[in-house]
């Protein structure tokens, strides 16, 4: 075991692990910040996404070594002009049903406004696959990613 210092929503949080840890765990039950979820350990759902220098990873399946000296991004820690109208508009439109993929699924919604700013459906379909949703949300999310942009561009 080693320590290793993460920069997590801005904060550091110094942890004890293995090198080779998932991250997922190192932030779920190291650090307490319990919104990433698990999935599959795969890296196939999307569940476990974070963002890692603004970029959507598969937190299950990058290790904790991987993460030091880099800024990770979960989603309690989202804020921002494009965190808060992708939050904003997810609640305004109630995307959610059981919620359980939410929090990747807004990451990667964050991610891809944050790089273009008025994407199209296909831009949405490319930038979110991968992110599964059990309840068949999609169109919800994608309606929900149109309005964050027209929040963003408002503001």
């Amino acid at each position: 075991m080693a320590a290793y210092d993460l920069s997590i929503n801005g904060q550091t949080k110094r942890v004890e692990a293995d090198a080779d840890m998932p991250l997922l765990w190192a932030v779920r039950d190291l650090v307490g910040l319990t919104g990433t979820k698990y999935g599959c350990g795969l890296a196939q759902c999307g569940a476990c996404t974070i963002l890692m220098d603004g970029v959507p990873i598969r937190s299950c399946v990058t290790t904790v070594s991987a993460a030091t000296g880099r800024q990770l991004t979960t989603i309690e820690g989202l804020e921002g002009k494009v965190g808060t109208a992708i939050k904003s508009a997810w609640q305004d439109l109630s995307v959610p049903q059981c919620g359980y993929c939410q929090s990747g699924q807004i990451l990667a919604a964050t991610a891809l406004l944050t790089q273009k700013p008025q994407p199209t459906d296909q831009d949405i379909d490319t930038a979110m696959a991968g992110n599964i949703c059990r309840c068949g949300t999609y169109a919800d999310i994608r309606r929900a990613i149109h309005k964050a942009a027209d929040l963003v561009k408002r503001s």
